[in-house]
């Protein structure tokens, strides 16, 4: 009777709250929602494509309840342009989970901390000192080295006896690259072995990024029906202990680091070098540094290596633009060396498969929701001041009132026109734009075309065996990164002499 009374009462708070909003402002309009739960039941699980469709039918901003929370979801270049640059001083906050509050520290970093003197401080840290272009031109031998890593590592098993003509499962290769990649960068650590064997402190490291997913995916109908929290504890224990251990193995290795400074009388050009040098310059707490280096190891680990595979399904499905790159490739590198970032300018064709596989396949097709710290409008709607913001940076990637047979994988209309993805052009946005726009943007185009023109220049690629091109799986999977459902399997066949995949490990 007390459960049966408690709904109740907390139905008719939803019903007498939602009716407040709708005839206090004029919201978007959107499916009807339920009491308590609000569209939650509603959402298919990959969301952007459930938006869209909604979109479609209720008009290119929408209002979702999750629960109690409002989200708005806007569609069109024209709306992105209001929400991350007209409108973006009121609508640059963010909002935190319970998960990502305790992973943050309420926002002690840079992606979930609200947009104010503290976000514009650790923004200008990562602008001015860690994202330069010459710190990342610095940093380009790590890059290199493990993009070179996997090209041996795929050329011995392609060519192994017993796997000569079997398919490769692609996102075990471009896992690694991402994986080692960011731990040199952030930490100046390289966590596996040659013979691909990680070591403790890497196996330490997994664990933790590992432990963090699961905690923070263990709150998901709680987190959107507050007055169901009190079901739904949150695990304070777990919470802390994850951050112990992550603190823990962080601090080791500042402490590492610290050490060696003294040792040499320098400093390396890694990230967590970087932030120790620069925290009593801005007055960077140990808090914000861990936050940081955290930020871009979930940033960097997974969106590469997504990106890649999703451009590599594309290319497998569509051999005339495989092999156009490939005639690029060998026109401008030739058989006798091996592709660096500096061969860039000259591979303009590479680069336009990379940004049109972005354009596509976004791996955060809905970005990281904005927050309403102001009652604002967009277009003629209210948006009340708490309430999140998703652009769907997906289907502005896919208007046909925009792009020309924008389904098609054609890298050439981005010969015929030059669109920016770094947030100047609201059409194209798998980085985002405005105050919140990644910081780390020129550092994952760079890595995406190298492995991408090393996968081409090395090797051609075919479907698994039994498929056609026309058979690989382009579907999603749920997630705020958006990872193939099937992972792409595909056969690889040498395509320069053998002394050409010989790795030259850099030390650095």
């Amino acid at each position: 009777m007390t459960i049966l009374l408690l709904l109740v009462t907390v139905t008719l708070i939803f019903l007498v709250y939602t009716f407040y909003q709708r005839i206090r402002f004029k919201l978007p309009p959107g499916p009807r929602p339920w009491p308590i739960v609000g569209n939650l039941y509603d959402v298919k699980p990959v969301r952007f494509r459930c938006y869209a469709e909604w979109a479609q039918q209720y008009g290119p901003i929408i209002s979702v309840w999750f629960g109690s929370t409002l989200n708005v979801v806007v569609s069109n270049n024209e709306l992105a342009k209001e929400v991350l640059k007209e409108k973006d001083k009121h609508l640059a906050d963010r909002h935190r989970s319970r998960s990502a509050a305790k992973f943050s520290r309420d926002g002690q970093d840079l992606i979930w901390a609200d947009y104010g003197a503290h976000y514009v401080k650790v923004r200008k840290v990562c602008m001015l000192e860690l994202f330069t272009p010459k710190r990342l031109e610095a940093l380009r031998p790590i890059r290199e080295d493990e993009v070179m890593a996997m090209v041996e590592l795929i050329f011995n098993d392609s060519t192994h006896p017993d796997k000569i003509g079997k398919s490769l499962v692609m996102r075990s290769y471009l896992g690694a690259v991402a994986f080692n990649n960011i731990t040199r960068l952030a930490f100046g650590k390289r966590f596996m072995t040659n013979e691909g064997v990680i070591d403790e402190q890497g196996k330490e490291f997994k664990a933790i990024v590992a432990n963090g997913v699961k905690l923070g995916a263990s709150l998901s109908m709680a987190e959107h029906i507050p007055w169901l929290r009190w079901f739904f504890p949150l695990e304070e224990d777990a919470f802390a202990k994850h951050g112990e251990r992550r603190d823990r193995l962080t601090r080791a290795i500042m402490e590492e680091h610290n050490a060696a400074r003294l040792k040499t009388g320098g400093a390396k050009q890694h990230f967590i070098d970087a932030l120790l040098t620069l925290q009593n310059q801005y007055n960077l707490s140990d808090d914000n540094v861990i936050g940081l280096l955290w930020d871009m190891i979930t940033a960097g680990m997974d969106t590469s290596a997504v990106s890649v595979e999703w451009a590599m399904a594309e290319l497998i499905k569509n051999p005339r633009v495989q092999q156009k790159a490939q005639e690029e490739l060998d026109s401008v590198i030739g058989s006798e060396r091996v592709l660096t970032e500096l061969d860039f300018p000259n591979l303009p064709y590479l680069r336009c498969i990379a940004k049109e596989a972005l354009r596509l396949h976004p791996p955060t097709p809905l970005m990281l929701p904005h927050k309403a710290s102001a009652n604002v409008k967009v277009g003629g709607y209210d948006i009340p001041k708490g309430s999140n913001v998703h652009v769907n940076v997906w289907a502005l990637a896919r208007d046909p009132a925009t792009w020309k047979n924008p389904l098609e994988f054609r890298p050439e209309r981005f010969l015929e026109e030059d669109v920016d993805m770094k947030g100047h052009d609201y059409r194209l946005l798998p980085f985002g734009a405005g105050r919140r726009v990644c910081p780390g943007a020129k550092l994952g185009i760079n890595l995406m075309t190298s492995m991408l023109g090393h996968l081409l220049h090395h090797f051609s690629w075919a479907p698994a065996n039994g498929l056609s091109p026309e058979e690989i799986d382009l579907s999603e999977n749920p997630g705020l990164v958006t990872y193939m459902q099937t992972p792409l399997q595909a056969v690889a066949t040498p395509r320069l002499p053998s002394m050409m995949y010989k790795r030259m490990a850099v030390d650095m």
